[in-house]
Formats: structure tokens, sequence, C-alpha cells
């Protein structure tokens, strides 16, 4: 669809590497800065992403930007007669694979940049891909671990007395329970296993995370936010740390500043348009070395 000169907004299919079909959307512009993959956080629909990934084409003179669902999530529907059991894992590895391989289509060689929230930050360990990314914002990103919340025991309940016994009755866990979009008991049921443990994906051993977020070399940007009940300073830091190898800039924005609560979802609204998008968009697009100065006002 060409909404305006310069500027066009696409619905499109592609396939994972085992062949699973992925909803996404491209925008693409006439402008030369760089690709940029918008990774969603967990059970979030990539319509979310949609306003915030406009902006970088439209008004930022990004080339490309790509937003995508998840296996089992939103417009990423599992095929009627699919075999294999859906997991977390594959959003990484095979999902977010795919799409930064569809977005290099479009300009092959281009600079690119990561846009990841929440689970979309710890892809960035476990794709395989990281060192495509010149640049990667993360936003809210946190272990899972349910006791690193700042609602530990309602988090507990909902995921493990709620979210499990649901998995295992219906295969699917509806999101009512309140952990966003609907999803595949056998995700769910993963999710939730990891969460149980302190040290969440790095202590499953078919995962081998600490030694594959150890190879990772892109710098990183994570933001985190002061009134997020599942980004906690300790749950962010318990990914961060794993990133051991890569260079890390920490900031924490407040609601007090930013003028209405943001929590775990909010930074992505256009209301932050020009105070939380800016000084981010600045530290993807125009290779400055911090945005310390500015986003350190938001507070």
């Amino acid at each position: 669809m060409q909404d305006r000169i310069g500027f066009a907004r696409d619905e499109i299919t592609f396939a994972a590497g085992d062949s699973f079909p992925l909803a996404g959307t491209l925008f693409r512009g006439d402008g030369d800065g760089p690709l940029a993959l918008i990774s969603s956080a967990a059970a979030v629909p990539r319509g979310i992403y949609a306003r915030f990934a406009e902006h970088l084409v439209a008004e930022r003179g990004f080339r490309a930007a790509l937003t995508y669902d998840y296996r089992g999530v939103a417009g990423s529907r599992i095929p009627r007669g699919w075999k294999a059991r859906p997991s977390m894992a594959d959003w990484a590895e095979k999902d977010m694979a795919a799409a930064v391989d569809r977005l290099e289509s479009v300009a092959p060689g281009h600079s690119m940049v990561g846009v990841g929230q929440s689970f979309g930050g710890q892809g960035l360990g476990l794709c395989g891909r990281a060192n495509r990314f010149d640049r990667y914002l993360m936003v809210a990103v946190m272990s899972g671990h349910w006791a690193y919340t700042a609602e530990p025991y309602k988090v507990f309940a909902s995921m493990n007395l709620v979210g499990v016994p649901l998995a295992m009755l219906t295969g699917r866990v509806p999101g009512w329970i309140g952990l966003g979009q609907t999803l595949p008991g056998t995700v769910f049921r993963q999710w939730a296993r990891w969460g149980r443990s302190p040290d969440y994906f790095f202590a499953d051993a078919k995962m081998d995370a600490a030694r594959r977020f150890a190879e990772v070399r892109t710098p990183i940007l994570s933001i985190g936010v002061e009134d997020d009940v599942w980004g906690t300073p300790k749950a962010q830091e318990a990914i961060l740390k794993a990133y051991a190898n890569a260079p890390v800039e920490r900031m924490r924005v407040s609601p007090a500043a930013a003028g209405q609560p943001i929590g775990h979802l909010g930074f992505f609204r256009p209301a932050f348009r020009e105070t939380l998008w800016r000084p981010a968009i600045d530290w993807l697009a125009d290779n400055r070395p911090s945005v310390a100065p500015k986003l350190s006002q938001i507070r």
C-alpha cells in the first residue's frame, strides 16, 4: 500500500527456516538511513509498534522497518496440520533470524539496526544474527523470573497456578489472564518453566544461552522504565550482564518526567515521540556515542 510519496506500508508473509509462515508489516521509504528490525515483547502483536516503525521511515529517513509476529501470536497463526510444537526458543532462533534475513533482502548489505522490547531484547543473544546489527536498542528488557518483578506473587500465580494448568488442559493460554495475546500451550509452558528459575533460560542446558550471549558484540542501549512492574532494575540486569562482551549503556526513565505513565509496553505510544523516541532514535540513526545527557533528563 502506497500511503504517500516516498513511503509504503505492505502486509507480508515470509517463511522461517522450518517453513513456518510469519506475518509481518514492511515499512519502506526513500531515505538512506538504516534498516530497522523491531522485535516484539512476549505475546504482544506487531501492531503495537506500527506508529514507531512508520515514524522511523516516514519522518526519520530510515530505509525500511519491519515488524513481525512470532509464531503462534496474533497474525502468525499455526497452520492447520502443522505438527511441530512451537516453543518460545523458536521465536528467537527461527522467527527473529528469518525476520533479519527478510529485512536484509530489502537492501542487501545496507546498515541495519534493531529494536527489541522485553523478549525482543533477549532474542538478540539467541537469534544467531547479532553481528548483522550495527546497534541495538532494548526497551524494558528483563529476565522472566517471577521473583524479580515488582509483583512477584501475582506474576507467579498468573504464570504457574493459572497459565500452566490452562496450557496443559486446553493446549493454549488465553490473553485474559493478563499476559498479552493468546499463546500456544507449549510456548507458555516453556516460558513459565524458565521463569521459575532465578537463572531463567540460562539454567536450561539445551539453550546454551550464556555462551551465545557472550558472543554478542553489538553496541546496546537498554532503556528501563521506573513504573514497569516486570522490568525492575534487578530483572533488567539479570539479562544485560550476560551480554558480557558487548558495549552496553543502561538508562532508566520515569513517568513523572515523561508526563504520564509508561509501564512495560508504553514506550512505543506516539505521545512519547519527542520525549522518549527522539533521543533513542538519534542513537540508532546518527551513530551518536551516548544519549545519556538527553535521556537522563526524563527522570
